[in-house]
């Protein structure tokens, strides 16, 4: 006859191998995940600059048509002098 307390250790046993398997499984979908991140990272980084670059050209014509308009009023004499 099998010890009830050798039995209760199994299963206790088997219970920590099935919670194991789950944290395993788990674990190995966090590590693709992040490998996932890993490779997104440079793209972004390259959209951030691509970000950069845009809003400084916008920028520059911004003050192109600034410096355009204060010419227009000035030759419509709408203003006293350079602003």
């Amino acid at each position: 006859m099998v010890d009830p307390g050798y039995e209760l250790m199994l299963e206790q046993l088997r219970q920590i191998r099935a919670t194991q398997a789950v944290h395993s499984q788990k674990f190995d979908e966090v590590l693709h995940r992040l490998s996932a991140l890993e490779l997104g990272q440079p793209g972004m980084r390259r959209e951030r600059a691509g970000d950069a670059e845009t809003v400084a050209l916008l920028q520059a014509r911004v003050d192109r048509v600034e410096g355009q308009i204060d010419r227009i009023n000035q030759r419509l004499e709408l203003t006293d002098g350079p602003a």
